[in-house]
Order: structure tokens, then C-alpha cells, then sequence
């Protein structure tokens, strides 16, 4: 993976390393949301604390030759410009139909006021502007990867 760290995200995880002696390689680049407002605000949840879980439609993990995330993985987050801003470690990952997602792993996701009906609102919101984007018809019947995760570095944030 880190032959596809360029640049800044390359500078990053070298830090990264540096600051926590981990030498892991990273699983992934990527940001929350779909905006790069959304991408922001999303980050700086992580950033407090508050978010700890995210879910993703199973079947953007059916291409990916690594598969569904696995704990232990790390994953390089950044912001709503392509910065990098904090290292997060997997800790589980579920999949489930959307409909069987509950209140505490909404609660988790720490968006919005945390509630369900929050959570499940504005999730089929975006899930909706994603099939749009991309072509298929959604449903709450679809799979997705709840997963739970912590932030592990965050160079510019107080421990």
C-alpha cells in the first residue's frame, strides 16, 4: 500500500511512524462523507472522539482486493481537501443488512443528535445520492460494514 502514499500522505505516515514506532503499512486512504463539507465536519468528530464507527455499503468491498476491512487495519484520513489529519485503527467490523443496524451503533457513528432516526435519515439520504451517482437502486435490504474504529495518531489534536 505505502507504493500508493505520494507525497503528503507518503510525508504523513512517515511521521506516523516516527511519532508512535509503528511500522505497519496503511490499508487505505480515505475521508468520511461525500462533500467536502461533509468530509470536514465528519473529521473533526473523529478528531474529538466522538465519532468511533462508520458504515459503508458492503459491495464497494466486493471489488477491493483486500476485502472488508479487518481489525488491526489503519487507515490514513483526510480532510475535506485531501490533507491528512489522523491515523484510525479498525476494531470490528459487522455486515448486516441496513435495516438491522440498532441505536447503539447510530449512537457510535457520533453524528448528528446520535439517535437512530437521526442516523438512519441521513444515511439513506446519502446512500440514495450514491446509488444515483452510481447506478443501482437502493434499499435497506443492502448490506453494510458497520465498523468500529479508534483514532490512533492525530499529530495536531491533544491526546
Amino acid at each position: 500500500m505505502t507504493s500508493e502514499l505520494m507525497g503528503k500522505d507518503r510525508a504523513f505516515w512517515n511521521r506516523f511512524q516516527t511519532a508512535t514506532g509503528n511500522t505497519a503499512l496503511p490499508r487505505g486512504v480515505d475521508r468520511f462523507g461525500d462533500t467536502p463539507e461533509m468530509n470536514d465536519e465528519l473529521l473533526a468528530l473523529v478528531l474529538s472522539r466522538t465519532k468511533q464507527a462508520t458504515a459503508t455499503l458492503a459491495r464497494w468491498f466486493e471489488t477491493d482486493p483486500h476485502g472488508l476491512p479487518k481489525p488491526g487495519d489503519l487507515w490514513l484520513i483526510t480532510d475535506g481537501r485531501g490533507h491528512p489529519a489522523g491515523v484510525i485503527r479498525t476494531l470490528q467490523v459487522d455486515v448486516m443488512p441496513i435495516r438491522q443496524v440498532d441505536a447503539q451503533f447510530a449512537w457510535d457513528e457520533g453524528e448528528g443528535d446520535r439517535s437512530y432516526d437521526y442516523w438512519i435519515t441521513e444515511h439513506r439520504k446519502y446512500w440514495q445520492r450514491e446509488a444515483e451517482r452510481e447506478g443501482f437502486e437502493y434499499s435497506d435490504d443492502l448490506g453494510v460494514a458497520c465498523e468500529r474504529f479508534e483514532l490512533v495518531w492525530a499529530p495536531d489534536q491533544p491526546e
